[in-house]
């Protein structure tokens, strides 16, 4: 543990932000050392006269840049910048974002679930050139109308076992995450709260922060979210939507049994709260249970789209909605994301008509089992959840490897996966003691397997990487 401590009368903006940049600048001029132990947040607060609050939020901002890794008992640690900076210079990127994009050459990508590479590129390539073709004026125009067409593509994407929405309560965006923002900023105002679960697609918790909404968490076990609880937060904290992912939950895999989704929709309308159902996972898995938006129509919105099953980059989706707020939705999207472009909107809807996009997601699906199955013969003997049809495995880290150093253990290895910290969507007690191994990035097998190899080695010999991070 270091000794180390700041001069707060230096430098500009709240006491908070200046401690965080300086310990950012003493990691910089390695006065801060990759492993380093900071001080207590208790201890740290009384050396320098400020609020336990105020370590806490600058120890927050420094978690948020990459600077640290944490576990609750253990204390924060400095993190190995190097492999982070190669890969973030690999990308050149200006984005930015929370998680390395692109892997730098010689590492190896666990960290993403996009469809894997099933030679969809034909494919897609064939209906562009038709739009081009056919559709010259609308692809260099804006988007001024949504054709029919695109919703009833959306309704058959997001039909399952039979079930189908109405084509007319369909709303055509530019994603499912654009799909999921839009519902949130068309039913809530700022302060509203939002459930999410304690590990959840946090890209959404952080986004509805960003905009202003605050977060719930609501407990869950092996089967997913407890309607007892679920009953308590929306009894003590009056929240306006839950966020769910019932059936292929990222991280755990879990589905929520048929007793427990009628159990939330009960809730939910005693309560007053609108549901979002993530289906982009769950229509993977063959899961035969009805959904929550079959269940609760007047409530629910049903979200699905592309980038798991066809092509991330298409940016394809569709929010199933309510029926009076079918408009509001649509113009909530237009307002967020400028508008849909044409081009993506109508190579989603050929692909899903012409029944192509279901060929190249049972296609995907066959390449997901077959990778999953050199993943259960790698990690064998070790615990994991996994799902069908979903190209991530949920590991449970052997004594004595926690989340973080587990994942700096591995990126030193030029192994890229995530922390449990990747899926939480606010600062919160519950610890896992898990990573997310994603296995459809990889271009090969053989990189798949070399991967794997070293993700073993590292389980394997946990005492000597754990000592390591010391």
């Amino acid at each position: 543990m270091t000794n180390w401590l700041p001069n707060l009368a230096e430098g500009s903006g709240p006491i908070y932000v200046r401690l965080a940049d300086h310990i950012e600048s003493a990691i910089e001029d390695g006065v801060l050392a990759p492993g380093t132990k900071l001080p207590p947040q208790r201890n740290l607060a009384f050396d320098l006269g400020v609020t336990i609050g105020t370590i806490s939020r600058a120890y927050s901002l420094i978690h948020e840049r990459g600077l640290v890794s944490g576990e609750v008992g253990r204390g924060t640690y400095v993190n190995d910048r190097k492999p982070a900076e190669a890969a973030q210079k690999a990308v050149e990127s200006p984005f930015g974002g929370t998680r390395v994009s692109l892997a730098a050459p010689g590492q190896i990508a666990f960290n993403g679930t996009a469809a894997p590479d099933n030679g969809q590129q034909e494919v897609i390539a064939s209906h562009v050139t038709e739009i081009v073709r056919e559709k010259p004026s609308e692809i260099m125009d804006y988007t001024r109308s949504f054709p029919s067409f695109w919703a009833e593509a959306g309704a058959r994407w997001l039909s399952h076992q039979g079930w189908s929405p109405k084509p007319e309560h369909v709303v055509t965006t530019l994603g499912a995450h654009a799909g999921v923002m839009s519902i949130i900023t068309a039913m809530t105002a700022p302060g509203d709260r939002i459930v999410f679960e304690p590990v959840t697609y946090s890209q959404i918790s952080r986004a509805a922060s960003l905009s202003g909404r605050r977060i719930s968490i609501v407990d869950i076990d092996a089967d997913g979210i407890i309607p007892d609880e679920f009953e308590r937060i929306c009894a003590q904290q009056h929240p306006k939507i839950v966020f769910l992912m019932p059936a292929g939950q990222n991280p755990t895999c879990s589905t929520l049994p048929l007793e427990r989704r009628k159990a939330i929709v009960e809730i939910a309308h005693r309560h007053n709260v609108w549901i979002v159902e993530d289906n982009l996972y769950g229509a993977m898995t063959g899961n035969p249970l009805p959904l929550i938006a079959e269940l609760a129509p007047d409530r629910t919105f049903l979200v699905n789209g592309l980038s798991k099953s066809v092509s991330a980059g298409l940016r394809g989706g569709w929010v199933a909605c309510p029926p009076a707020f079918v408009t509001r939705i649509r113009v909530a999207h237009k307002m967020l994301t400028g508008g849909i472009p044409f081009l993506m909107a109508e190579l989603s809807a050929r692909l899903v008509i012409s029944g192509d996009a279901e060929g190249i997601r049972k296609g995907c699906i066959e390449e997901i089992e077959a990778r999953k199955a050199i993943v259960s013969e790698t990690l064998k003997g070790v615990d994991f959840n996994s799902a069908p049809g979903i190209a991530f495995v949920w590991v449970k880290l052997p004594e004595p490897w926690l989340s973080g150093t587990f994942r700096n253990a591995a990126m030193n290895e030029n192994v890229l996966i995530d922390d449990e910290d990747e899926f939480k969507p606010a600062r919160t007690d519950r610890i896992f003691h898990r990573v997310r191994i994603s296995f459809s990035l990889p271009k090969t097998h053989d990189e798949l397997k070399r991967g794997l190899g070293v993700l073993r080695r590292l389980l394997d010999n946990g005492s000597a990487g754990y000592d390591s991070i010391e």
